[in-house]
């Protein structure tokens, strides 16, 4: 399977249904707004098409214009916009010469937009107030268009088969973590992976995933989710220990975000290795662990419909589990994360989450990346993550569906 040819250039009706969504939203929720500044590469991605040093200024009048600064030959060639709304810039005094040096109510990205380039705004641009516009592009950005879902559906066909297909030929007795991980990201490349997996959390890095051999999957990380890695280092505590080496009899562990023109999809597999010990089996403790993630994520996909309530799901669903399979449930120990599952599209963490504090209903053609999983002392993470389509029939699954731990 290799990855199908697709017009990767964003259409400009796509882009123009993208405004005029987010001029109506904004209307709707911040009616005083004048002015809105977005420099986060990825919003950039999604009103133009492309991703530059610079700034997309929309306005109350409707307008929308890309200011660049490098590369504005790019910019031209990537984007699909009208070139008279794609203009150069070397400073934000160019930007005002255009606007107005009087923007008003402004909304920017409060949670990327570093202090110091708001500074450089505010000297040409003067704010009455600023407010912020994460709120609206988060719940934009959740609901995919029909452009959007082909190459969702492509990244989870391939993600597919690339867990269950492929991954499984790279093991090798005596290899390390960081090794595997090596052949891992050559292998998905060649297929057709982006070579990169974005995320919205801030300083967080990730590789190409989180993978691990056995206990090292219960390592603690600064990364909010339930299953660890030790990592290279103290400074780069991911992709994998250039030590520990796979042993047969052991469990190996894969979680990543495959990325296609940009769209992840989000997929997890637990692999038993057996290697030079034939009889090694599975412990029972894990395989009845692995089942009832794999029966949690059934239930929860059954409940991915337009008008449900992510947080009632997540309570529901939560208030059902033993009190004795919590133990180590969506993490090791005391370091249990408080979700089920995330949206996912240009960056894996999107809105909204199966969480506490996530009301708002669902919306059909939502992603959600569904990861019910648990740790296992002496063995270590087992569990699912698929991601799923929100329609009127419950969650679509995009990446192959929930599998028992394939023994290798």
């Amino acid at each position: 399977m290799t990855q199908e040819i697709l017009n990767e250039q964003v259409p400009l009706s796509e882009l123009d249904a993208r405004r005029n969504r987010f001029l109506d939203a904004l209307n709707a929720r911040i009616p005083e707004w004048e002015t809105v500044l977005l420099v986060n590469h990825v919003n950039q991605l999604y009103f133009t098409g492309t991703m530059q040093d610079g700034v997309v200024v929309f306005q109350k009048d409707g307008s929308r214009r890309l200011f660049v600064r490098r590369s504005l030959e790019r910019a031209l060639d990537e984007s699909a916009l009208p070139s008279d709304e794609i203009l150069p810039m070397s400073s934000y005094k160019q930007v005002a010469a255009v606007v107005g040096e009087n923007v008003g109510v402004t909304c920017v990205e409060k949670d990327v937009l570093p202090i110091s380039t708001l500074e450089r705004m505010q000297r040409n641009l003067k704010m009455t107030s600023i407010l912020s516009v994460e709120p609206i592009t988060a719940r934009l950005r959740a609901v995919k268009s029909p452009w959007e879902m082909q190459w969702l559906e492509l990244a989870g066909r391939l993600h597919h088969h690339f867990l269950t297909d492929v991954l499984p030929t790279l093991l090798q007795e005596g290899m390390t973590e960081c090794e595997f991980v090596a052949e891992v990201y050559a292998s998905a490349v060649k297929l057709g992976y982006q070579g990169i997996t974005r995320f919205a959390m801030f300083q967080n890095e990730v590789a190409v995933g989180q993978y691990g051999f056995g206990e090292s999957t219960l390592y603690p990380t600064s990364f909010d989710g339930p299953s660890g890695s030790r990592g290279m280092s103290a400074a780069v505590p991911f992709v994998g220990s250039r030590t520990l080496r796979l042993e047969g009899g052991q469990s190996v562990f894969a979680d990543m975000g495959f990325g296609v023109n940009g769209y992840h999809t989000d997929k997890t597999q637990v692999y038993f290795f057996r290697g030079s010990r034939s009889d090694a089996e599975i412990p029972e403790e894990a395989l009845m662990a692995h089942a009832r993630c794999r029966e949690i994520q059934r239930v929860i996909a059954e409940r991915l419909r337009p008008g449900e309530i992510p947080e009632r799901i997540y309570q529901e669903v939560m208030e059902g589990l033993e009190p004795e399979f919590l133990k180590n449930f969506q993490g090791f120990g005391t370091r249990q994360v408080k979700f089920l599952g995330h949206g996912i599209g240009l960056q894996v963490d999107e809105f909204p989450v199966l969480a506490r504090g996530f009301s708002e209903p669902l919306e059909e053609n939502m992603l959600f990346a569904v990861e019910p999983k648990k740790g296992i002392a002496g063995f270590g993470t087992v569990g699912v993550e698929d991601t799923f389509v929100v329609t009127a029939d419950g969650g679509r699954c995009l990446t192959g569906g929930a599998r028992e731990i394939m023994v290798i």
